[in-house]
C-alpha cells in the first residue's frame, strides 16, 4: 500500500503550497476523527478527498489510482508559472513532477511514468519495489560488468548507435532481450529522453525538511549482466512452468551445492564451503541467538532446517514471521544474528524486517535467489541459493535449495566442533546422493496424478507431520491451498489431541508423514489413533515401511527414498507438489499465476 509523508503542504510555487496547505489544514482534523485507522489508509483518505474537491474524478477505489490524479494535480499548478522569491520559475520539467510526487509517498512503489504533455520522454522511479532497466545494443561490442552508465555511453549518436530500453520488475522478463541490465536503486529517478538516459539519485529526506525539491545529483551506475539462459524462461517439453520446475530439482540442486561441498580424503576431512558466509561464521557461532526471518514458503524452509542449525552450532534459533516481526516490534539484539530467507530478494515485509534488524545492530545474513536483489545488497553477508530462474508463482525448486543452503549453513557453524564430526559426514555423504533420489521420487508423478484424481472433488485436506517434517507439512498444505485453490492445513502431529483430532472421520483426507527419523514411532502411534476413528489415510512412509504402518490395507501409501533426516524434507516435498500441480489441472484453475497472488509480494 502506498502512503504518503508528512508534512503534504510543502511545494515550490504559492499557489501550489495554498492548495497543499488546505491539504494539511484538513489532514489534522481527518487524524482527530480517524485515530484507529493506519496512516497509510488516513493519508490515502484525505488526498483523495482533496483531489476530489478540486475536480479530481476516480475510476477504482485502488491506492495507485491517487498517483497519476497527484501527478497531474503537480503538473498544472506548477504550469502556472507563479513565482518563488520573486524568481520566476523554469519550465516545468517531467522530473521535477515526478519528484514533486515522489517527496509525498512513503512505502513500497516501482513507478513508470508517460504523459502526453512530454511525448518523448519517460521516467521511471522506485522505492522498495524491485525495478531494473535492460540496455540493448545490438550493434556494439559486448559489455563489461565495470562499465559505468553515461548518456554517451547508453546514445552515441555520433556512431548512429540508439539503444532500445526494457523496464521490468524481474531480470526473466528482459533476459531475451538483454543480457545487461541496470538495477535502480531506492529513491533513484530514470529519465529518458529523446532516447538518451539519465539517471538521478532523489534524496526523499532532504526534500522533505527543506520543503521542496532540491536540484538532484547525476549519478553513474555500473552495468550487471544477467546470470540466465532464454531457455530457463521457456516451459520446453512441459505444459506449464510450475510442472517444468518441478522436475528441474535435481539439477537446480546440483547447481546448489556445487563447489561448496567437499568430499575430503585420506587427508581431508569432508566439509562445506560457503565463501559469502567465511569471514563471518566465527560471529554467528558467538551470537546470543540466530533469527530466521521470512514468509511463506521461504519461512518454511527456515523452519525445516532449524533443527539442524541449531544441533550443530548449539546456537538457540528462533522463528519470525516478517510482517509479525515488525508489527510487534519483537527484541532483536547486538548479539543476534538475523537470518533474512526470501526466493525474490525483495519481499516488502522481510525488507522492512531487514531495516529493523540494522537499525539494532543484528548481524544480517540474507539467503536469497536473486544476484543484486534488494536484501542480497542489504545484508552484511548472504548466500546465493542458485536454484535457477522460477516463473510460476508457487515456489518449488527454491524451496529445497533454500533447505540445502540453510543444511549447508548447519554444517560450516559446526566445523569447529569434533563430536559432531561423524554426523556432519553422514549429511555430507547423503548431499551428494540427493539428485538421484529426488529424481527416484520424481517417479511418483503418475501416482500422484492418480491420488490427484481421487482427492479433486474434496473440499478438505489435512497433512500431519512432526519434527524435520512439520514443515512438510506446512508447505505441502500451502501449495495446495495457493494453486488447486483447495482448503489445506499443516498440523504439527503432536498436537493432534489439542483439537485437530475432533476434525476426523471416514470422508476427510488426511496425510500423515511418517518417514524413518527420530519422531518416527510417535509418529506411528498418531496413524493408529487415526485409523481407530476411522480416518481416511494416505501414509508418506520410507520404502519397506509400509507393512509396520498398516497392515490393514486401510492406508494408501506414498513410499519415498531414505536419507538423513535434515534432508528427508527435501525428498518428502516433492510427491506433494506434484499432486498440488495435479489437483491444479484437473480442478481447471490456473497454475502458474493462481487467483489474487503474484511472483514478488512486494505490497504490505
Amino acid at each position: 500500500m502506498i502512503r504518503l509523508a508528512f508534512p503534504l503542504m510543502l511545494i515550490r510555487t504559492r499557489k501550489l503550497d495554498q492548495h497543499l496547505s488546505m491539504i494539511g489544514l484538513h489532514f489534522w482534523s481527518s487524524v482527530k476523527r480517524v485515530k484507529s485507522k493506519s496512516w497509510s489508509q488516513v493519508y490515502i483518505k484525505v488526498l483523495k478527498e482533496t483531489l476530489l474537491r478540486h475536480g479530481y474524478r476516480f475510476e477504482s477505489d485502488t491506492d495507485t489510482e491517487v498517483i497519476p490524479k497527484l501527478a497531474k494535480f503537480v503538473y498544472d499548478r506548477l504550469s502556472e508559472g507563479t513565482s518563488v522569491n520573486g524568481e520566476e520559475t523554469q519550465e516545468v520539467t517531467f522530473s521535477q513532477v515526478v519528484m514533486e510526487v515522489m517527496r509525498q509517498l512513503e512505502g513500497a512503489y516501482a513507478l513508470i511514468f508517460k504523459s502526453s504533455h512530454f511525448p518523448s520522454e519517460l521516467v521511471a522511479c522506485k522505492c522498495g519495489s524491485p525495478l531494473l532497466l535492460g540496455v540493448k545494443d545490438a550493434a556494439e561490442p559486448e559489455m563489461k560488468m565495470d562499465q559505468f552508465i553515461n548518456n554517451d555511453l547508453l546514445h552515441d549518436k555520433r556512431q548512429g548507435r540508439p539503444k532500445e530500453y526494457f523496464l521490468a520488475s524481474d531480470g526473466s522478463a528482459v533476459v531475451e532481450h538483454t543480457k545487461k541490465v541496470l538495477v535502480i536503486e531506492d529513491n533513484e529517478i530514470a529519465h529518458i529522453k529523446d532516447g538518451s538516459l539519465s539517471i538521478f539519485k532523489f534524496d526523499t529526506a532532504k526534500a522533505r525538511k527543506i520543503g521542496g525539491v532540491p536540484r538532484p545529483a547525476s549519478v553513474q551506475r555500473a552495468l550487471s549482466i544477467l546470470e540466465m539462459e532464454v531457455e530457463q524462461i521457456k516451459k520446453g517439453k512441459y505444459d506449464h512452468y510450475m510442472q517444468k520446475e518441478i522436475h528441474e530439482q535435481p539439477d537446480s540442486l546440483t547447481t546448489t551445492m556445487r563447489g561448496r561441498l567437499i568430499r575430503g580424503g585420506e587427508s581431508k576431512m569432508k566439509s562445506v564451503v560457503l565463501g559469502g558466509l567465511k569471514d563471518h561464521l566465527r560471529t554467528i557461532r558467538r551470537s546470543r541467538r540466530i533469527v530466521f526471518i521470512g514468509c511463506g514458503t521461504s519461512y518454511n524452509a527456515a523452519l525445516a532446517a532449524r533443527p539442524i542449525v541449531e544441533e550443530l552450532s548449539g546456537v538457540p534459533v528462533t522463528m519470525e514471521l516478517a510482517s509479525d516481526l515488525v508489527d510487534r516490534q519483537g527484541p532483536i539484539y547486538r548479539e543476534d544474528t538475523a537470518v533474512f530467507v526470501s526466493q525474490s530478494g525483495e519481499t516488502a515485509d522481510t525488507l522492512q524486517a531487514l531495516e529493523y534488524a540494522k537499525s539494532h545492530g543484528a548481524l544480517c545474513v540474507g539467503i536469497t535467489n536473486t544476484v543484486g536483489s534488494a536484501i542480497a545488497r542489504g545484508t552484511h553477508c548472504g548466500v546465493h541459493i542458485n536454484a535457477g530462474c522460477e516463473i510460476g508463482v508457487a515456489s518449488t525448486k527454491a524451496y529445497t535449495s533454500q533447505i540445502a543452503v540453510m543444511t549447508m549453513l548447519a554444517l560450516a557453524l559446526g566445523d569447529d566442533s569434533i563430536s559432531s564430526r561423524i554426523r556432519r559426514e553422514a549429511i555430507i555423504d547423503d548431499f551428494f546422493d540427493l539428485p538421484s533420489k529426488v529424481r527416484e521420487v520424481l517417479k511418483l508423478d503418475i501416482e500422484m496424478k492418480e491420488l490427484a484424481n481421487l482427492l479433486m472433488e474434496e473440499q478438505s485436506l489435512l497433512i500431519f507431520g512432526r519434527g524435520y517434517n512439520y514443515a512438510t507439512a506446512l508447505e505441502g498444505a500451502l501449495k495446495v491451498k495457493e494453486v488447486a485453490l483447495m482448503h489445506s492445513e499443516g498440523i504439527l502431529a503432536g498436537e493432534m489431541k489439542h483439537g485437530p483430532l475432533a476434525l476426523v472421520d471416514e470422508t476427510l483426507p488426511i496425510i500423515v508423514v511418517a518417514t524413518c527419523d527420530a519422531t518416527f514411532s510417535k509418529q506411528q502411534s498418531v496413524i493408529q489413533q487415526l485409523k481407530a476413528r476411522k480416518g481416511r489415510l494416505i501414509v508418506m512412509c520410507t520404502k519397506g515401511d509400509a507393512p509396520s504402518l498398516c497392515s490393514s490395507g486401510a492406508c494408501r501409501f506414498i513410499e519415498v527414498p531414505h536419507v538423513e533426516d535434515c534432508l528427508q524434507p527435501i525428498i518428502n516435498i516433492v510427491p506433494l507438489q506434484l499432486l498440488a500441480y495435479h489437483l491444479t489441472v484437473l480442478r481447471g484453475y490456473n497454475v502458474d499465476q493462481p487467483r489474487n497472488l503474484a511472483k514478488s509480494v512486494t505490497t504490505q
